[in-house]
């Protein structure tokens, strides 16, 4: 039942992001296909759509359109967003996404740019944070400089990687990850109940989404030799909570160091740092 909500909101709320980036493509009464493609472009770079392929993309596409042809008005629209987007950083998302399509043509149109104002009052985005979207949009660059993807969340995911390799996070290494969560410099900003529900994100993301779309995405959110060392030594400290890493956690341990990149001396210098 736990995963049946998780994966229903999920659905949720990718079908929100999505019928955004339609809203604003409709705007001015067309959609153009360089919107399509900006659209399509989006959707490969967001970590939320890890694992939709092209059919679920195009059901995606054609089941946004039915709703928003058949919703009375532009209110029952936002309000639906609305609570199918109930933290502020999805809305923030679903913002830089609309705004990512109607900036398609490097300028969007005054029906555009009048959308993006209504869509900003409805999902309170301030004006600072809307600043930042479009000059992000417009230099073409990824909407985590803007999200600011957490690599505290990150670096708290790949320890929950390797404790769940052999499918149970003992205690043991439950209690190593808060030791980790607590004592670790990079985690010193981190209240407990956020360290709480980081654990708890990360777990659901690997039940969810399976191990090599995890992969994939802290590949791409930890992006500095300092964060993937970092991330490495955590992994590995959760490794050997009960002793020696049995097969299942060396199995782990040897895709982070594939996936973060590091050379078999730096993976060993690191573990014997840990």
């Amino acid at each position: 039942m736990a995963r049946e909500s998780i994966e229903k909101a999920r659905a949720e709320r990718n079908a929100a992001l999505i019928e955004t980036m339609m809203l604003a493509a409709s705007a001015d009464g067309r959609v153009e296909p360089v919107e399509l493609r900006v659209l399509i472009a989006r959707v490969i770079e967001r970590p939320e759509f890890e694992g939709t392929d092209a059919e679920s993309l195009n059901a995606l596409v054609e089941n946004s359109v039915k709703r928003l042809a058949s919703a009375k008005d532009l209110d029952e629209v936002l309000t639906s967003l609305r609570e199918r987007l109930p933290e502020h950083r999805n809305r923030l998302l679903a913002f830089g996404l609309g705004a990512s399509v109607a900036f398609a043509n490097h300028k969007a149109s005054r029906e555009e740019l009048g959308l993006l104002k209504t869509i900003q009052a409805a999902l309170g985005i301030t004006e600072a944070e809307v600043q930042r979207v479009v000059e992000v949009v417009q230099r073409g660059e990824s909407l985590a400089e803007v999200l600011g993807e957490p690599p505290e969340l990150l670096l708290t995911e790949t320890m929950v990687l390797v404790g769940a390799a052999d499918g149970v996070v003992r205690e043991s290494e439950l209690m190593t990850m808060f030791e980790n969560l607590a004592g670790d410099p990079v985690f010193r900003d981190v209240s407990r109940s956020a360290a709480e529900a980081a654990l708890k994100n990360a777990i659901t993301n690997l039940a969810t989404e399976g191990l090599p779309r995890r992969l994939a995405v802290l590949a791409r959110g930890l992006t500095t030799g300092a964060q993937r060392r970092k991330a490495f030594q955590l992994a590995v400290r959760v490794a050997r909570a009960e002793g020696e890493p049995g097969k299942e956690e060396l199995r782990v341990l040897e895709l982070l160091q594939s996936t973060f990149g590091l050379a078999d001396d730096e993976a060993k210098q690191l573990a014997k740092e840990a």
